[in-house]
């Protein structure tokens, strides 16, 4: 049995100006901890130089606490993360954007509503009492999310303000099979790893955290938004299709 308390899972698409120091930050501030840990990037397809400088990092400055997976396309984000939940080895997963908009160092906050508290999954929240929000977004762009939020609310029930914070961390003991169950490869995953954990009866909690937008967003604003309303509807139809019913249910 692996040893690892952490795995951290990092979704990269053309990502190569700034995952140097991105994992940079993240082994100095993981190191410190005197936890075991992993760090998994997982590259979708890059046509940049994402790829290369991963293996150069696991190769000659992190290797045996860094993995990199290349996908053989540009899969989606949903893809990419479901695919190195699959493959870590952690008690415990984070899922985190290659920017960093989300300190690595709010993980604390994560960590304490999972391993003190009673929760099975805990996530970043910008749209709760709290939250820090100190370098926003367009405001077109913010405008967006809300209205998203709102129709969250309408077609899924789920109650939370901020499902699409990239800052989200997991108990792999009973939430891996949640990402078994995932069909959605694009940017509407987080919605559904939400919503069948809601089903299930697993806790999630919104946690408030310090966020700073960085430039560089691979969501396209027109066909991503369209493509994010369609998988909620993808995600009510199946559910009533069972395909969220749980295996040993």
């Amino acid at each position: 049995m692996s040893n690892i308390s952490l795995s951290v899972i990092i979704p990269a698409f053309n990502e190569d100006s700034r995952l140097g120091s991105t994992l940079d930050n993240l082994f100095v501030y993981l190191s410190s901890r005197g936890l075991p840990f992993e760090i998994l990037i997982i590259d979708d397809g890059s046509s940049d130089g994402t790829f290369d400088i991963a293996t150069q990092q696991a190769r000659d400055n992190y290797s045996n606490r860094l993995r990199v997976f290349r996908n053989k396309s540009n899969r989606g984000k949903g893809y990419s993360v479901r695919r190195g939940m699959q493959h870590a080895k952690g008690a415990y997963a984070l899922m985190t954007d290659a920017d960093l908009s989300c300190p690595i160092q709010e993980i604390a906050k994560l960590e304490k509503q999972v391993q003190e508290g009673s929760f099975d999954i805990a996530f970043g929240s910008r749209d709760i009492a709290g939250s820090q929000v100190e370098v926003h977004q367009h405001w077109a762009r913010e405008s967006s999310g809300k209205v998203f939020n709102h129709l969250v609310h309408s077609l899924t029930g789920l109650p939370y303000q901020d499902t699409q914070c990239g800052f989200k961390y997991f108990n792999l003991s009973v939430c891996r099979e949640l990402f078994d169950k995932q069909t959605i490869q694009g940017f509407g995953f987080d919605v559904e790893i939400l919503y069948i954990a809601h089903k299930w009866g697993l806790k999630a909690k919104e946690v408030p955290v310090v966020w700073r937008h960085a430039d560089g967003s691979k969501l396209h604003f027109v066909p991503d938004a369209l493509e994010m309303f369609l998988d909620l509807l993808r995600i009510r139809r199946n559910d009533r299709r069972g395909i969220y019913e749980r295996s040993n249910s």
